[in-house]
């Protein structure tokens, strides 16, 4: 199952795209968090300053969103992509698609149980079997846009 070229359904968003949303799109300020450089605004992480995270998620929208208005894409829970999981390789992309199997798919966005270093926007992991149920992991959806 690939994702349709001109498909209108709701899916996971690839890799990519995930990373492009939580920096903020054309309108990024080049954060290190979706949304500020201190991830005590934007993030639920382990540790997170005056809050006991560790445990348990947040309802979402308590902090504040990133530059295109999304909330909770640093930290909270880790959310899946649609790639499998492939090492980066040297020069620039331009919306990159993942490799098409394999054995793990990427996740991104660090969760509430890790450091704030992992809720990092660029921040990738790779151990997310598609079988594995974890009370750390989430899900956003995308739409593609019409041609």
């Amino acid at each position: 199952m690939g994702i349709v070229p001109g498909s209108t359904g709701y899916r996971l968003p690839t890799e990519a795209q995930w990373e492009y949303t939580a920096k903020g799109g054309q309108l990024s300020q080049g954060y290190s968090y979706s949304g500020s450089n201190d991830p005590n605004l934007v993030a639920w992480y382990s540790g997170k300053t005056g809050t006991p995270t560790a445990g348990r998620t947040h309802q979402v929208g308590l902090l504040i969103p990133n530059e295109l208005g999304l909330f909770d894409m640093s930290g909270n829970v880790s959310e899946w992509c649609w790639d499998w999981y492939v090492g980066y390789t040297s020069g620039a992309k331009t919306d990159p698609q993942g490799a098409s199997s394999g054995d793990n798919r990427m996740v991104r966005g660090g969760s509430r149980s890790g450091s704030a270093l992992f809720a990092r926007s660029v921040y990738r992991v790779n151990d997310a079997a598609p079988y594995r149920r974890n009370t750390m992991f989430g899900f956003r959806l995308t739409r593609p846009t019409p041609n």
